[in-house]
């Protein structure tokens, strides 16, 4: 079958994208490799999605899937592969090809992890990634951030106006945020900067109630409530490197109009550049890929 277009990603960018695709009566097919729902799916409660008080990462994702497929969008699970250019797009994946006539590139971003023993199990149980997600569930308890560049130190001063305590934990010796940010932090008196030392492990059963930190030969205890890793994202865009043009950090560089340097090929969500990375942009995103992409289909 010849979609007219396919969605590479279904987190809520690209299962936005194939919603409105879909309103546009055009054909879909969203190919997610992992987790339909994306990063949000580590969030165990959400609020800050307009329409919701609350409800999980899963739950939103699921509405996301059960929505677009009830507008008739195709649904494969499998890893992408390659994406072959041309007049119709083929998108090669691990269990057959797809062929389109434009695509929506919408992989996201994973959180750059610190590679600890146990780490994967408290994510969504004492170990979040987002402070603006997050940080309301832990006010008036103490967490630590690690990092210590400018998200880091947002992070921080955000939980700081929350949180009973806030420890920054970063591995050199020297922050490496703005320094009007850490000034900003200095002034907080429920902030401890801890430099040169690294998380060697977690503590918790089931759920994470303390690390343990080393600088040099010595170590120390921390209990805290949460942990907010703050080290980076990695954009996921390692397959189209070398067919859609990447900023210098590896996000494909393109606007808010959501536009790639080839034609019929469009972007959507984290893996773009961008300065905000939520729930609410992403599928801002979506909604605007996918309308690039039917007036394109549409002028063929």
């Amino acid at each position: 079958m010849l979609y007219d277009i396919i969605v590479i990603g279904g987190g809520p960018a690209g299962l936005t994208a194939a919603l409105y695709a879909r309103r546009a009566n055009k054909t879909v097919l969203v190919i997610e490799k992992a987790t339909f729902g994306g990063q949000i799916t580590y969030s165990p409660k959400v609020e800050n999605i307009p329409g919701f008080l609350e409800l999980s990462g899963n739950e939103f994702a699921e509405k996301l899937v059960e929505q677009a497929m009830e507008q008739g969008a195709d649904v494969e699970c499998a890893e992408v592969t390659e994406v072959i250019d041309g007049d119709i797009k083929t998108v090669v994946t691990d269990s057959g090809s797809f062929e389109g006539k434009s695509v929506i590139w919408a992989t996201g971003a994973r959180h750059r992890m610190l590679g600890l023993e146990r780490e994967s199990e408290f994510v969504g149980e004492g170990i979040s990634f987002c402070a603006v997600c997050d940080g309301a569930f832990y006010t008036g308890k103490t967490v630590a951030v690690i990092g210590g560049g400018n998200s880091a130190l947002q992070e921080a001063l955000m939980l700081s106006d929350l949180c009973k305590k806030v420890y920054v934990i970063q591995n050199l010796d020297y922050l490496t945020g703005e320094q009007k940010l850490q000034d900003l932090l200095t002034g907080k008196t429920n902030v401890e900067v801890i430099l040169g030392t690294t998380v060697e492990s977690l503590m918790g059963d089931g759920v994470l109630d303390g690390i343990v930190v080393k600088s040099g030969e010595a170590r120390r205890t921390i209990l805290i409530d949460g942990m907010f890793v703050a080290i980076g994202l990695i954009p996921q865009n390692e397959i189209v490197a070398d067919l859609i043009s990447l900023n210098s950090w590896g996000y494909v560089d393109a606007g808010e109009n959501c536009l790639t340097d080839k034609k019929g090929i469009f972007v959507a969500g984290d893996c773009r550049s961008k300065r905000i990375r939520q729930v609410a942009t992403a599928c801002a995103d979506g909604a605007v890929a996918a309308l690039a992409a039917c007036d394109y289909v549409d002028s063929l």
